[in-house]
């Protein structure tokens, strides 16, 4: 174990899988009752953001993080929380560029200000070239949102069409690009998404006005905070670990981490099997065992750095979306899953929603797990069929013949 001052501890590969999972809310055992808005928050003060994702074949990914840590939840709890409704709302966190595209607790907006001051340096090259050969549409359209927001992306192409000056010719696209160059710069935000469509507004008339009226933190000290955040969520990690969690550029990652550890804020570990320097949050939690039980999507911040997955789990992860279909190794939307402290097996999860049934395209047992394939099967089928319901998907779980889990959970199954 690590020593009291954090110098020179050592952790076994065991407690810091154990560590990582308690970090994450797996240590923690589900609630039982009702579910409402109090583990919501619980979850969300432990993993300080969700990813977001457009794929929705088997779930809006932003949704699973939830489900795994404390299963069924009413989903219109986290989209009031997140204004992904059009009816009431409590918005509690809002939506940026913090990992990829990301919610985040409202309280770190001010800390995520020097990304946005960056957006000439950092966005991505279309909405580089906009704000740097058209700033006057990039102003026309930021005028449409003072104007008419919240607006939607296709709001802009009128506002193109209305606004083209003799002599220019645009591409429908520009105003849409020029909208998510202010979107990364801050100077516009997410009002709410509408069937998971952004609706765009001034961040003065969308986030508290305490949030606003924060000043803004040096660079230093707003990447400090962002990696305090990560720390706790991590519980140990390597720098890059740490860093990733919100995109920290390497070398500003590597400074402050280094700041945490002069201050006493991290302590410096090594963690047996891994062949970089460890860094343990201090109040982390140290169970002895973790008996946990989820299916993990594929932008779970448990498992999204697919180095730090490998390193802790011996859990080779690909998401093979992209990937043509005759080359995918397991399937379109593969689903890791916990089964205690290990990732046991891996399935290809559709929600076929018309039919009211949940189908595993394909299920795939690890090699060497400590937990036989009749009980990773009979688990898994728990699970699934916990998940299927919370989806609304009546008829429940139907197995395609894919993977050497298939027979067995099919089995699991019918009984």
């Amino acid at each position: 174990m690590a020593s009291a001052n954090g110098a020179g501890g050592r952790l076994s590969a065991a407690a810091a899988r154990r560590i990582a999972l308690a970090a994450q809310g797996f240590a923690d055992p589900r609630p039982r009752g009702r579910v409402d808005a109090r583990h919501l928050r619980r979850v969300l003060e432990r993993v300080g953001i969700l990813q977001l994702d457009s794929v929705n074949v088997f779930s809006r990914t932003h949704y699973m993080p939830l489900f795994s840590r404390i299963g069924p939840y009413p989903r219109e709890t986290l989209d009031r929380l997140t204004a992904h409704t059009a009816g009431p709302i409590r918005r509690e966190l809002f939506e940026y560029w913090a990992h990829e595209a990301s919610l985040v607790p409202v309280e770190l907006q001010p800390f995520l200000r020097w990304r946005m001051a960056r957006a000439d340096a950092d966005a991505w090259g279309g909405m580089r070239r906009i704000a740097q050969e058209h700033p006057h549409l990039v102003e026309e359209v930021l005028e449409l949102v003072r104007e008419q927001g919240p607006i939607r992306a296709n709001d802009t192409s009128a506002a193109e069409r209305a606004r083209r000056r003799p002599g220019e010719m645009w591409n429908w696209h520009e105003g849409k690009v020029a909208l998510e160059y202010l979107f990364w710069s801050g100077q516009v935000t997410a009002a709410r998404r509408v069937n998971f469509e952004r609706r765009y507004d001034l961040p003065e008339r969308v986030l508290p006005a305490e949030v606003v009226g924060t000043p803004t933190p040096t660079v230093e000290e707003a990447q400090r905070e962002l990696l305090r955040v990560s720390a706790r969520a991590h519980g140990v990690a390597t720098e890059p670990d740490l860093g990733d969690y919100f995109r920290l550029p390497r070398a500003e990652s590597k400074a402050r981490v280094a700041e945490l550890v002069q201050a006493g804020e991290l302590l410096p570990v090594t963690v047996e099997g891994w062949d970089a320097p460890a860094y343990l949050w201090p109040a982390a939690k140290r169970p002895r065992r973790v008996a946990a039980r989820a299916l993990l999507s594929p932008f779970d911040s448990l498992i999204w750095f697919r180095p730090r997955t490998e390193r802790i789990f011996g859990f080779r992860y690909r998401i093979e979306i992209y990937t043509p279909a005759e080359k995918r190794v397991h399937g379109y939307y593969v689903l890791p899953f916990l089964l205690g402290e290990e990732l046991v097996a891996r399935v290809d999860l559709k929600s076929d929603r018309q039919a009211g049934v949940l189908r595993v395209q394909g299920a795939y047992a690890e090699p060497d797990v400590a937990a036989e394939p009749a009980r990773v099967a009979a688990e898994l089928a728990a699970e699934l069929r916990s998940v299927a319901g919370w989806l609304g998907l009546e008829r429940g779980v139907e197995v395609a013949g894919r993977g050497d889990l298939a027979p067995a959970l099919s089995a699991a199954l019918r009984e």
